[in-house]
């Protein structure tokens, strides 16, 4: 089928709002949409009616018509699937069918219609996908929102402060019988112009660079850095992995699902993960993360298995600089490793050692330094740490009867928090009969949670059984599950670390996260 456009109008012939799916001049597009109530006829219960040259087919919502016009070569039985797709998506966005509400929720209603379909031609998707795809959540936007007001806050807290501080000076210069209000900017009162001027402006002076800054001293205690007096520029918020950090807590208490933040990995010397260490961490503090992709066929199948990791050292003592860190690699399915050019090669290769190519050389201090990266990429079952069964099955009232299994693959690693979220259908409400673990059913966002605590060896399968009006196999997916491990999925350890001076150990703290960036059924 070629679709040609698809229009929301009113019973009366007037358009609320059309999206042009091919190249047509507006005369052309208008002219078509202005002559279907024209040709409607009153008395018949026709879904179509065609000219010489298209097909309007069309669907009554209430005192709205759902219209599509597409090209009299295409399948009606097509055109009338795609026009049902899109007579569901209307009310996914609209709690009722008037135009001041098609009005006010038409760009969202414009991109859901993009996705169902591309120049011209239908996508293969289904409701929950082009809900997912319209939706499309954005962790990133989220922080960096976070991290900004935060920011704000503080700036203006620093300028209260500083505010009340002038205050006081003035009052008490008043009280010492000194005129004027000059002497309090002058250097006797403890504040030069600049600070002034940041209190003033609300902190327009901050500084984020670590050269102003001593290591010891906390990112929320900066204080303006003086500089000869000018012209002030606007303020500038920065926008640090470890200010991110302290405001991940706020997404979490707001429902919001937040994993740890990985900064984007600079082109330099050193690649930073921005979760900081633990207060209790040694010295020498070595951190294993690693990143999972998985993309799983309902029926079956591994279409794309991707693990990425990461290893960092953070070393807060100079005289724990000059180190070698010995690496346990058990792996057998040959993932990649790979080190940083500073690190020696040839010594990784021969005894599993990181250490600086140039050994009088000490790692940098105070600072999250990647030392090692890996890959994985695999579309081998055996792969799969978990695996999901779904299977959604019709039951003759209109509804479905959904069974769901998962099974631990992977016996060796134990699995936190993990929560398998199963879409819904618009107003869907499953009953649930059978529940291993536990359930919440999220109405605002159609959505069936099903959650566990922990996944190991002695609690390795578990299964979920509920019904589903007005559903239809294809709701339910795709399923997309969430989890977090303290143990590496490339099998890799930190078995000790050494000093290069005398080869003696030096005692350390390790921390492994494996957590999943995408874990979808489809």
């Amino acid at each position: 089928m070629v679709l040609i456009a698809a229009a929301v109008c009113t019973k009366a012939g007037k358009v609320i709002f059309s999206r042009q799916f091919v190249e047509m001049t507006k005369a052309r597009i208008e002219g078509l949409l202005s002559a279907f109530p024209k040709l409607m006829s009153s008395g018949k219960q026709h879904t179509f009616v065609e000219t010489e040259s298209v097909r309007y087919v069309y669907q009554p919502l209430d005192r709205l018509y759902m219209l599509l016009i597409t090209t009299k070569a295409s399948n009606i039985l097509e055109d009338l699937e795609t026009l049902r797709l899109f007579s569901r998506v209307i009310p996914e966005y609209c709690h009722s069918m008037d135009e001041a509400e098609i009005l006010d929720n038409a760009f969202n209603l414009i991109f859901a219609f993009d996705e169902i379909v591309a120049l011209g031609y239908r996508e293969s998707v289904n409701l929950a996908q082009i809900r997912t795809f319209v939706e499309m959540d954005s962790h990133e936007e989220k922080v960096y929102q976070a991290v900004r007001q935060t920011q704000e806050r503080e700036a203006k807290n620093k300028m209260r402060e500083k505010a009340k501080e002038l205050h006081r000076q003035k009052m008490e210069n008043a009280k010492r019988g000194i005129k004027g209000g000059s002497s309090s900017y002058g250097g006797s009162g403890g504040f030069g112009a600049n600070s002034t001027m940041s209190a003033m402006g609300g902190g327009s002076n901050f500084k984020s660079s670590a050269d102003n800054v001593t290591s010891d001293v906390p990112r929320s205690s900066y204080t303006p850095i003086s500089k000869p007096a000018g012209p002030t520029k606007a303020m500038k918020l920065t926008n640090k992995g470890r200010d991110a950090e302290s405001f991940i807590e706020s997404l979490k208490s707001e429902g919001e699902n937040v994993a740890a933040p990985v900064a984007n990995k600079p082109t330099g010397t050193s690649q930073k993960i921005s979760t900081a260490p633990p207060e209790n961490a040694d010295p020498i503090h070595l951190r294993l993360e690693e990143r999972m992709v998985v993309e799983i066929g309902r029926d079956g199948g591994v279409r794309n298995l991707e693990v990425h990791g990461f290893a960092t050292l953070r070393i807060s003592d100079e005289k724990f600089g000059r180190i070698r860190v010995s690496l346990e690699n058990k792996d057998q399915r040959g993932i990649q490793l790979q080190t940083h050019p500073n690190v020696d090669k040839e010594l990784f290769k021969l005894k599993s050692q990181i250490g600086l190519k140039n050994p009088g050389k000490p790692f940098p201090m105070q600072t999250d330094v990647g030392v090692l990266k890996w890959r994985f990429h695999s579309t081998d079952e055996s792969s799969v740490p978990l695996s999901i069964n779904c299977w959604p099955s019709e039951n003759g009232q209109g509804g479905c009867d959904v069974n769901i299994e998962y099974e631990l693959e992977h016996t060796h690693l134990e699995l936190n928090e993990v929560c398998i979220t199963i879409p819904l259908s618009i107003g869907c409400n499953p009953v649930v009969a059978e529940c291993d673990g536990e359930y919440n059913h999220d109405s605002r966002k159609n959505v069936l949670i099903w959650s566990m605590t922990i996944l190991d060896s002695s609690n390795k399968t578990g299964s979920l059984e509920f019904s589903a009006p007005n559903c239809n196999p294809d709701d339910f997916f795709p399923l997309q599950v969430n989890f977090v491990c303290k143990q590496s999925y490339a099998n890799l350890k930190i078995t000790e670390v050494l000093q290069v001076d005398d080869n003696s150990p030096a005692k350390y703290s390790s921390e492994t996260v494996l957590f999943t960036d995408k874990y979808e059924i489809v």
